[in-house]
C-alpha cells in the first residue's frame, strides 16, 4: 500500500466525475455501514483511470464498486462513515472531497487482481436473490443470531463454462444481497418478481479468486483447496 505517513489531510482528496458518481459511492457506503457502523473502506486508483472502492462484508467476502474518479494518495483506507458524510455534504459538479484520516493499519489482507479472470457463465439474478432469501429464512427458523458457519460454507450453486466448473458458496450469495448489488423494484428483498428476468450476475474465476459481478458492484472470495460440487 502507499505509505501515507507524514501526509497532511490537505494532501488527501477524492475527485469524482460528477454528482452521479458521488451518489453511487454514497449508496455503496450506506450498505457497508448497515453491516458494520465502524467499517473501513479501501480506495485504490486503478490503471484504467477509475477508482476502485473495497469493503469487508463480514462473510469473509470482499465487496467492491468502481466509480469514475481519482484519489490521492493512490491507495488508502478511511472510515466509511466519515467518507459518506463528506460525499453527502459536497456540492457542485466536481467537488474535491476530503476522505478523512488514513486508517491503513485497519485493513487486513490483499486485494484481488484487476485482471486474469475467466468468464465462467452468467446466472439469472433471480436465482441468487432467491437463494439468499431462503438462507435468511432458514437462519431465522433456527433462531440463530446470524448464519451458521456450515451454511456460509455450503456451495449452493454450481456454474460451468468451457473447462471451468466452480461452486458458489452461500457466503457470496449473502454478501451480494447485503450490498444491494442486484436491482430490485419491490420492498421485499426476497421478492424475485421485482427483478427483471433478463438481469444476470456474471461469474468469473481466476486460479485464486472467485468473483460475482452484478449491476451495482462485485463480490470476491479467495479460493482455497479443491472445488466441491454444489447443489442448486
Amino acid at each position: 500500500m502507499t505509505d501515507t505517513a507524514g501526509r497532511g489531510r490537505g494532501e488527501r482528496a477524492i475527485r469524482l466525475d460528477g454528482p452521479a458518481e458521488r451518489t453511487d459511492l454514497a449508496s455503496f457506503l450506506t450498505h457497508v455501514l448497515r453491516m458494520d457502523d465502524s467499517a473501513v473502506v479501501r480506495l485504490r486508483r486503478r490503471g484504467d483511470g477509475v477508482l476502485g472502492v473495497w469493503a469487508q462484508t463480514g462473510f469473509e467476502v470482499l465487496a467492491s464498486r468502481v466509480v469514475r474518479g481519482t484519489v490521492d494518495p493512490a491507495d488508502t483506507c478511511v472510515a466509511a462513515d466519515g467518507l459518506r458524510a463528506a460525499l453527502v455534504g459536497a456540492s457542485g459538479p466536481h467537488p474535491e472531497v476530503d476522505p478523512g484520516w488514513a486508517m491503513d493499519s485497519a485493513w487486513r489482507g490483499a486485494l484481488p487482481p484487476e485482471g486474469g479472470y475467466t468468464h465462467v457463465d452468467d446466472v439469472p439474478a433471480r436465482v441468487l436473490v432467491e437463494l439468499a432469501h431462503r438462507g435468511v429464512t432458514l437462519t431465522r427458523e433456527q433462531g440463530a443470531q446470524g448464519p451458521p458457519a456450515s451454511l456460509l460454507a455450503q456451495e449452493v450453486l454450481e456454474v460451468s463454462g468451457g473447462d471451468t466448473t466452480v461452486g458458489v458458496p452461500m457466503r457470496m450469495v449473502f454478501a451480494l444481497g447485503a450490498m444491494g448489488f442486484v436491482p430490485t423494484s419491490g420492498r421485499d428483498s426476497g421478492d424475485v418478481e421485482g427483478i427483471d428476468p433478463a438481469e444476470v450476475v456474471r461469474v468469473r474465476a481466476s486460479p485464486t479468486w472467485l468473483r460475482l459481478d452484478a449491476r451495482y458492484g462485485s463480490v470476491h472470495l479467495r479460493r482455497t483447496g479443491g472445488l466441491g460440487l454444489s447443489v442448486v
